[in-house]
């Protein structure tokens, strides 16, 4: 029987998970990542490759071990990871271990080696690059909603250049980590379009007329002109030219020979075991869930029959969400739509031909946690929690439950309507792309109690749905039919947000079969997808791609191919459709309007405090 191991990588963990090819997980395992904080920037946040790979390795072992399924068996692996930056140097090519981590830390030893070499997704040093960045007016703006995010790659790569000697600097080697772990393990650098597009400034073939590639006027505007001088060696080369160090790949196409002899012996697997093409996390949560069919939906009411299997067409009306630490918002479309505020189009971002458009909040998961434990009623939540052997998240809900029952309301709107979050604390990603904005709580009272953290954590949760749904507003009037919301990730669990989703949007939330597991799921589909292709040339003899006219070629032969794999390999989802009563979506329309008033309220408030410091 054929396996296909899912490697995912997030903010805090590792995760190795083994699938078969109906898409049943058979072993899971997870191993913390460590996260190096500045105890004087709270910006700050940097991981080690080294570390991430170990845990790789300890989650591989786990699930074969746990399986009994032998190496053999499994016939491809894939890859997602968060969206950050790693920097190595390979001044030795005959290297066969992903090259020499260099620190990303501030201070003398930056530019040195040393094993804090990523910076983390989440941080947000980069500011002042970033703001730099947003000033050209480059056309490379246009294909991130207008502003490029201090969260991305580039802004990163110039702080780094501010930070170190240029001779340190020009040793560098930048990736997202994504197509790091596949150059790990394969020793092969190409690229994926995926991390190219949508965080390193690349504009594919065919997107722009008048632009494609790396744009050397814009590195020359920002002070990386050394990068354009030595042919963007830094960032993998002159991209998806006729040699093999230089490929593009979409979305699970197979990544050199395979796994080399080193990281199969470190992974317990097979050399030449093939490698699917990576992706950034959020994306495999895409690919990890909008193929789900559900039960239908019939005037109001759940029915037993399931839906039809999805077509490809109609994944631009399906929604991801893939909420963790950070949320992401994910939609595909067969044309560019150009939304203010929401990162794309991104196009050939995972299928060939096809556009995806990405919104996201910087903290959500992140947010609800901070909430809590910051609260006096902290100690006692977490006490009651443990006596009642129960989730925190679940105290507070029946907390909350008490609470409207003694106030005699039919609802958490009703019984919090006076009480208003705003919840950018990390800043806004979409749809303002204004790291600057910060939270705020409006109808605070000399309450410190359970009750009242229990509240407020109702309301964290009514402030994230109130921003989906600022989100959305902006990608529908730009063209988007987004009909239903496909959500995975740790915060799936919580029926109260989901609930609230629904209501707050007004359109149903698809709770997969498995939302824990869908992003590493999405990564064993990949690893399938890699499999198959490679399966196909072995006949042949076929030594892996050649040139990037073989890939673009074979890529656009396959079409849906990688989308008929996710429709067999996605369980049946459910639905949870919208149910707010005529009242309560009264007072959810109403905290919409003070919601978008804070907004303005706080750009006016900073405007008046500048003018003042002047």
């Amino acid at each position: 029987m054929a396996y296909y191991l899912g490697i995912d990588v997030g903010t805090g963990s590792a995760r190795a998970a083994l699938v078969t090819s109906s898409g049943q997980v058979i072993a899971s395992h997870s191993h913390a990542t460590r996260t190096w904080r500045s105890a004087s920037d709270s910006r700050i946040f940097e991981q080690s490759t080294t570390d991430i790979f170990s845990a790789i390795c300890k989650c591989i072992h786990a699930v074969l071990s746990r399986s009994g399924v032998t190496k053999e068996d499994v016939k491809g692996i894939g890859f997602d990871a968060t969206c950050s930056l790693a920097v190595v140097e390979m001044d030795d090519p005959g290297r066969t271990s992903g090259g020499e981590p260099v620190c990303v830390t501030q201070g003398e030893q930056c530019g040195m080696p040393g094993e804090r070499n990523i910076i983390l997704w989440a941080d947000h040093r980069a500011e002042q690059e970033a703001n730099l960045i947003n000033k050209t007016g480059s056309v490379v703006l246009d294909y991130v909603g207008g502003a490029m995010s201090l969260e991305m790659e580039i802004p990163k790569i110039l702080w780094l250049k501010n930070q170190m000697p240029q001779e340190r600097f020009s040793k560098c080697v930048f990736f997202d980590l994504p197509d790091y772990l596949t150059y790990l393990t394969t020793g092969f650098p190409a690229r994926s379009t995926c991390s190219l597009v949508c965080k390193c400034s690349y504009i594919p073939s065919g997107a722009n007329p008048n632009a494609q590639g790396w744009n050397d006027e814009f590195f020359k505007s920002i002070g990386l002109e050394s990068m354009v001088e030595d042919g963007y060696q830094q960032l993998g080369g002159v991209l998806g030219r006729n040699h093999k160090s230089t490929l593009v790949l979409t979305a699970g196409m197979p990544v050199g020979r395979g796994l080399t002899t080193w990281a199969a012996e470190k992974m317990g697997l097979n050399p030449g075991t093939p490698v699917g093409s990576a992706v950034i996390d959020a994306y495999a949560g895409w690919i990890g869930t909008v193929a789900a069919r559900h039960h239908h939906l019939d005037h109001g009411t759940v029915e037993k029959e399931l839906s039809p299997s999805p077509t490809l067409e109609e994944s631009q009306t399906r929604l991801a969400t893939v909420a963790g630490t950070s949320t992401c918002y994910l939609i595909q479309s067969p044309k560019g739509r150009f939304v203010p505020g929401i990162w794309g189009p991104y196009k050939n971002a995972l299928f060939p031909g096809w556009w995806m458009n990405e919104g996201g909040q910087s903290s959500t998961g992140q947010l609800i946690d901070f909430m809590i434990t910051t609260h006096p009623a902290y100690s006692e939540a977490k006490g009651l929690a443990e006596a009642t052997q129960k989730p925190i998240h679940s105290v507070l809900a029946e907390t909350l439950q008490r609470l409207q029952e003694e106030a005699g309301v039919s609802s958490s709107t009703r019984l919090t309507k006076d009480l208003h979050i705003y919840p950018d604390l990390h800043g806004n990603r979409s749809p303002l792309s204004d790291s600057s904005m910060r939270g705020s709580i409006s109808g605070l009272s000399l309450d410190s109690s359970l009750s009242d953290l229990a509240m407020k954590f109702s309301v964290t949760l009514e402030a994230i749905a109130l921003q989906t749904r600022h989100i959305l507003d902006e990608m529908k009037l730009h063209g988007h039919d987004i009909r239903s919301i496909y959500i995975s990730g740790g915060q799936a669990k919580n029926i109260h947000l989901v609930q609230l989703l629904a209501d707050v949007c007004q359109i149903p939330v698809i709770l997969p079969n498995n939302y824990e597991a869908s992003v590493v799921l999405g990564a064993a589909m990949l690893g399938r997808f890699g499999h198959e292709v490679s399966q196909e040339k072995a006949s042949d003899n076929w030594e892996g791609f050649a040139s990037q006219e073989e890939v673009d070629l074979e890529s656009g032969k396959l079409g849906g191919k990688l989308w008929d794999i996710m429709v067999e390999m996605t369980q049946a989802g459910e639905i949870v459709p919208p149910a707010a009563t005529p009242g309560d979506l009264k007072l959810l329309d109403a905290k919409y309007k003070i919601f978008r008033e804070t907004i303005e309220t706080q750009k006016r408030w900073r405007a008046i405090m500048e003018d003042a410091a002047r």
